[in-house]
């Protein structure tokens, strides 16, 4: 089995270096806008001209159509950036072309239903660019990168392996690379426990296990919720193109970004726990799209990271040898007895009533605790491989 790790590591670059960066986020962003914008001229032209050969009943010319894809839009690009866009020679190659690649993969996971249709990059929204594993190097603690030279790292690359790609962002006024590896030794499996446990995961307590343990998050957005409304309300009360607005929008970024750390540091500790504990852990299929349209609860949710804690459980119980199952979000694991199997009313059982008394077996229960023994008792959906 093939693992591909990501590993984000911190840069200090120097004054040139970084405005190298922006440079290329820059030119990575113009790349995937004008082929976007490209990409739905050429469709529409299509579609315009397949519509008047029905309606004329001619024979559509496959000759004629422009059938846009990324290899065509990359060649259309590199035959008139010389002209249109030199400043593109500055930095690497990487950034417009792998931009359109990126833009192609958007495309294929649209038509598959996976995503959304691709929108228009905004500057200063997720500024990023890629590199090829043939444009760049690592060697220590720095990194070289096309037209600039080497780049120092705060840290080693931890990983082993052929590397594959690197992405180089910027997030809270810093800038990472993130490096992706082909690892060559797989982690070996952790020591079986011979355990499994139930997780019912909510907003009170983020998890509840079928032990009885209840873990508590961190809730870092609601920690910093006035920090982030003063500095939000500082970045609109300045002026825009201003020296002071770039300070406060950096100074808003960082504290979304320390928000963005606690949070998952807290979930790799937790996932990382469960995952050396227990042998088999037993989850709920949420609905977290419905959830978070109640409004009252929308931004408690958001705060907690359900998808990251399901995420980092699959993958590292994936490398270690571990299972992880699901149980149908369909199933009344709340309502549900643990002891009898009898099935609560709706009206009986408010979301206020976190202990209830079963009226079959008369059994007294905590409403999480139940429901996280409902779930390693019904859990059948073999999520790992």
């Amino acid at each position: 089995m093939t693992l591909i790790r990501g590993h984000i590591i911190a840069l200090d670059p120097t004054n040139k270096q970084a405005t190298y960066f922006a440079k290329a986020c820059g030119v990575a962003r113009l790349a995937y806008n004008w082929a976007l914008d490209n990409w739905q001229k050429q469709y529409q032209a299509d579609k315009t001209y397949r519509d008047e050969c029905l309606k004329n009943g001619i024979e559509i010319d496959e000759t004629k159509l422009n059938k846009p894809s990324q290899g065509k839009l990359r060649k259309q690009l590199n035959s008139i950036k010389r002209q249109q866009f030199p400043f593109m020679l500055e930095v690497t190659k990487c950034s417009p072309q792998l931009a359109i690649i990126q833009l192609g993969d958007a495309f294929k996971r649209f038509f598959k239903g996976e995503s959304k249709y691709p929108q228009f990059r905004k500057k200063g929204v997720n500024d990023r660019f890629s590199l090829s594993n043939d444009q760049f190097r690592i060697d220590g603690k720095r990194i070289k990168i096309p037209n600039l030279g080497w780049v120092k790292m705060c840290e080693k690359l931890r990983h082993t392996g052929k590397t594959l790609s690197a992405k180089i962002f910027k997030q809270g006024g810093k800038w990472f690379v993130s490096v992706a590896v082909e690892l060559n030794d797989i982690v070996k499996p952790q020591p079986k426990t011979d355990k499994q446990v139930g997780i019912d995961l909510g907003i009170t307590d983020l998890a509840t296990l079928s032990n009885g343990e209840k873990v508590q998050a961190p809730k870092p957005l609601k920690r910093y919720l006035n920090k982030l409304k003063k500095a939000s309300k500082c970045l609109s009360r300045k002026q825009k193109g201003s020296k002071n607005r770039e300070k406060a929008k950096t100074k808003l970024s960082r504290l979304h970004f320390k928000i963005s750390c606690i949070r998952k540091d807290f979930l790799h500790k937790l996932t990382s726990n469960l995952v050396k504990r227990f042998d088999s852990i037993c989850i709920e299929n949420l609905n977290v799209k419905g959830m978070v349209k109640n409004k009252k609860l929308s931004r408690a949710i958001n705060d907690l990271g359900f998808y990251e804690f399901k995420r980092q459980l699959i993958y590292k119980a994936n490398q270690w040898g571990k299972t992880v199952k699901e149980l149908d979000r369909f199933y009344p694991s709340s309502k549900t007895c643990s002891c009898c199997g009898f099935i609560m009313g709706k009206a009986d059982l408010t979301l206020a009533m976190r202990n209830w008394t079963c009226p079959n077996c008369k059994t007294s229960h905590d409403r999480d605790v139940n429901a996280s023994i409902n779930i390693l008792n019904h859990a059948t959906k073999v999520l790992t491989i």
